[in-house]
C-alpha cells in the first residue's frame, strides 16, 4: 500500500507539530506549511492526498487558500480546522470545496478517524473512476470488434 501524503497548514507551530506527530503514528508522510503562500507553493510541486487547513492564517485567509487549492488540486481531500467556529465559516468552507470541517482542539482519535475516513472516500472515488474508464474501454473494444467483423463479412 502506498504511503499517503498529508500537508498540515497552520501558523501555530505547536499545532503543526502536534498534528504531525499524531498522523505519523499511522504511517502518513507529513509536510508542514505555516502560511497559505507556503502551502500553495508546496502543493504545486508535490502531490498530497489530503490537507489540513487552518481557517485563520497570516497573509491569506484559510478559505481563500481552500478555494485556490480546490481549483488546482480538486482530487486532494481538504479538511478545514478552526478554533473560531461559526456557521458562516462552516458554510463558506463547504462552498469553497472543504471535504470536512473540524473544531480545535481536536482529539487525536477524532483527527485520525476523520483523516482515515476522507482518505477512504478518496480511494473509493478513484476506484469508481478507474472502473468507469475500464468499462468504457471494454465497451469501445466490443464496438470496434463488431464493426471489424461486419466489415470482414461484407468483403
Amino acid at each position: 500500500m502506498e504511503v499517503k501524503r498529508i500537508l498540515v497548514v497552520d501558523d501555530d507551530k505547536s499545532i503543526r507539530d502536534g498534528f504531525g506527530e499524531i498522523l505519523r503514528t499511522r504511517g502518513y508522510e507529513i509536510e508542514m506549511a505555516e502560511t497559505g503562500e507556503q502551502a500553495l507553493s508546496k502543493s504545486r510541486t508535490t502531490t498530497y492526498d489530503l490537507a489540513l487547513l487552518d481557517i485563520k492564517l497570516p497573509g491569506m485567509e484559510g478559505t481563500k487558500l481552500l478555494a485556490q487549492m480546490h481549483r488546482e488540486r480538486p482530487r486532494m481531500m481538504k479538511i478545514m480546522v478552526t478554533g473560531y467556529a461559526s456557521l458562516d465559516n462552516a458554510v463558506e468552507a463547504v462552498n469553497f470545496g472543504a471535504d470536512a470541517y473540524v473544531m480545535k482542539p481536536v482529539s487525536p482519535e477524532k483527527l485520525l478517524d476523520l483523516v482515515a475516513e476522507k482518505l477512504k472516500e478518496q480511494e473509493e472515488a478513484e476506484r469508481m473512476t478507474e472502473e468507469k474508464v475500464a468499462d468504457w474501454v471494454e465497451a469501445r473494444l466490443q464496438k470496434l470488434e463488431a464493426a471489424k467483423a461486419a466489415t470482414d463479412k461484407s468483403t
